[in-house]
């Protein structure tokens, strides 16, 4: 008569022993399952916080107009959120002397649009340069940034910001042939999406800008190994956008832009399919271009404006 089997020698807890990973494998195992878990927690946070990643707003203005003798007025312009409340966009009209006494018909005017970061403090200096050119200016802060309401901006929230200080324009009495849009690095993607919903324009200054969130990414190494395509839901895709243009685009790039790579800007130009131009100033980076170079910037925006 054979023995009993003890409870410590069942076969099935026999096959579970032999299912447990050697001792040597459990380190492996438990850094696996770590650098799993950092992944999926980095995957999670750049889905969540990309928003955050992508503007940098300030508060504070530090600088206006006043500072280089501009006349300027404080406005408010209402925007309508999708739930019906209202907010207000803050900016600054910046009269050209030029136009005051023209006829309605005959002033021409610059929408503004600034770039990502800080606020149109930092963009008084510029604004009141392009005012030089015989332009009124409008140069607005997006919600979260400045003295406008809301809070953390995004990419549809900016297009919407840019539609509506469009729409103001218009109904000041502008007409869309009379209206310059220019923008400036991020400013100049959501300039290209508002030409694509307002195409009929005096046409566009895109300064400094990038083709897509997406190609920005790829251009450091540390966003290479994350599905970029998956994460990425803030796209500010202009190289598809600028395919469909109608109005004539200047585009203006420093050679030495440190954030955004010229050829960026190339690529942009060979894809518009409207009247176009590229410039490209030697030695400046991504901020300075009409400083590097006052003569080439501001000669480059007449000579090409002035066909249209």
């Amino acid at each position: 008569m054979e023995p009993p089997t003890s409870a410590s020698e069942t076969p099935l807890e026999n096959n579970l022993s032999k299912a447990k990973p050697a001792p040597w494998k459990r380190p492996l195992l438990i850094t696996g399952i770590a650098i799993a878990t950092l992944y999926s927690s980095v995957c999670a946070a750049l889905w969540f916080g990309q928003t955050k990643l992508l503007f940098s707003p300030t508060r504070e203005i530090t600088t206006t107009p006043a500072k280089f003798n501009a006349q300027y007025e404080e406005v408010l312009i209402p925007v309508s959120n999708v739930d019906g409340s209202k907010e207000n966009i803050h900016g600054w009209w910046l009269p050209s002397s030029e136009e005051q006494n023209l006829p309605m018909g005959d002033r021409k005017v610059i929408l503004y649009l600034h770039g990502n970061a800080q606020n149109i403090g930092a963009n008084a200096k510029h604004a009141n340069r392009l005012k030089g050119l015989g332009f009124s200016v409008l140069v607005i802060d997006y919600r979260g940034f400045g003295k406008s309401d809301g809070d953390v901006p995004s990419e549809s929230s900016v297009y919407t910001d840019a539609q509506t200080a469009w729409d103001y324009l218009i109904a000041k009495g502008f007409q869309p042939e009379q209206i310059l849009i220019y923008g400036h690095s991020m400013g100049g993607a959501i300039a290209i999406d508002l030409a694509t919903k307002r195409p009929v324009t005096r046409g566009m200054i895109i300064d400094g800008t990038f083709t897509s969130i997406t190609e920005m990414a790829t251009l450091d190494p540390k966003y290479r190994v994350f599905p970029i395509n998956l994460l990425i839901h803030q796209r500010f895709d202009s190289i598809q956008k600028v395919r469909s243009l109608k109005a004539p685009v200047l585009y203006i790039h420093g050679t030495e832009d440190e954030l955004i790579p010229a050829a960026m800007s190339q690529r942009l130009f060979e894809a518009t399919p409207t009247r176009k131009a590229i410039v490209l100033i030697r030695n400046a980076g991504h901020n300075n271009t009409a400083s590097t170079n006052e003569p080439l910037y501001l000669g480059s925006i007449k000579s090409f404006f002035k066909r249209s």
